[in-house]
């Protein structure tokens, strides 16, 4: 009797690769949380140390919470026809169980089990800038801010001396700009582009990596600082603009060593000074009013109720454009050691 040959079976003993252990682990502590990241391979966990490594360790309360992301490259590609679909491929990571395709790039986060799971392409990793802004800044951002009910901003922070000025402003008004000359003035520096405050302390933490430059701003930065930046590398946003991305742990620049007490808000203004006056005071309501319009997402969030209180009380300016944005800086420079401006 001719024995039936077996095949193999339906269903593997591990279809989601759970007995997996990954290439490596880094464990580093941003935003006030203890993140651990799980990394499938060593291109992932160069992209984690490349946006993480050798940043301050901010602490906003005693106990920080842990925070768990998995990083897992998606499954290679099989040549089938034309006509076939490509298969859909197990994965695990953070606790989580998915399927995927070698096309697929997402991350999915779980904020009651302060946990993530990001898959990464063979194509996507060829844009490593979009793959840490787009998927991991995401996860990062989104579950830090989660677990310890951070209200999330768009905006930047600098700051002295322990105390923080938030800088709003729509693209292109020079959020980016002013802060690289209050770097240059010798100011702390938070973070460029999101910040994340506590809503009854009014304490602030950011990500304080990169600042992106325009190529046509060097025109305003003093000559022993442009050859720094024009030795940075190029990205390009999904606008179009290209940008220098200046590495900020590379240089001599001041990071806030740890979180910064909010002292004042300014709304940046593309519009010239008057008068040279480049400071104007903003009542309360309009102070309110251009902080919703800016931040329609924070508005949303459970700590808005309590945020709005604080941040109400808090002095707010508009800054208008000097004849240089070192003026800017000396402008901002000066509010923080103003007394008042400063809350003290």
């Amino acid at each position: 009797m001719r024995s039936k040959k077996v095949g193999p079976p339906d269903v593997s003993a591990d279809p989601f690769h759970e007995q997996t252990p990954p290439v490596s682990r880094a464990r580093m502590h941003l935003l006030g949380a203890a993140f651990e990241f799980e990394c499938g391979n060593a291109e992932l966990r160069r992209l984690v140390d490349w946006a993480y490594a050798g940043l301050p360790q901010h602490k906003l309360s005693k106990s920080p919470p842990r925070i768990r992301v998995s990083i897992a490259p998606a499954p290679r590609a099989r040549r089938r026809a034309q006509a076939d679909p490509e298969p859909i491929e197990m994965l695990s990571g953070a606790g989580m169980l998915c399927g995927t395709s070698s096309s697929s790039d997402f991350a999915v986060l779980c904020g009651d089990y302060r946990s993530g799971l990001i898959v990464v392409s063979r194509d996507r990793l060829r844009f490593p800038y979009h793959t840490r802004y787009e998927l991991i800044e995401f996860a990062v951002f989104t579950l830090a801010s989660r677990a310890q009910g951070l209200m999330p901003l768009h905006g930047a922070c600098v700051g002295h001396e322990g105390r923080g000025l938030l800088l709003f402003g729509d693209s292109g008004a020079g959020k980016s700009t002013v802060s690289l000359h209050c770097l240059l003035h010798g100011m702390d520096f938070l973070a460029e582009d999101s910040v994340f405050v506590t809503p009854d302390t009014m304490r602030a933490t950011g990500i304080a990596n990169f600042l992106h430059v325009r190529c046509d701003s060097l025109h305003s930065v003093p000559a022993s600082s442009a050859p720094m930046i024009r030795k940075s590398p190029i990205i390009r946003r999904r606008s179009g603009v290209e940008k220098f991305e200046v590495d900020l742990r590379r240089t001599d620049f001041r990071l806030a060593g740890s979180p910064l007490k909010i002292a004042g808000v300014v709304f940046i203004s593309a519009q010239p000074a008057r008068r040279g006056v480049l400071l104007t005071p903003l009542r309360r309501t309009e102070s309110l009013a251009r902080f919703k319009k800016s931040q329609s997402y924070a508005v949303t969030q459970p700590g808005w109720t309590t945020f709005r209180k604080r941040i109400a009380d808090t002095p707010a300016f508009e800054l208008r454009r000097g004849r240089s944005p070192a003026e800017a800086a000396d402008a901002l420079q000066a509010l923080l050691a103003d007394g008042d401006a400063a809350g003290h």
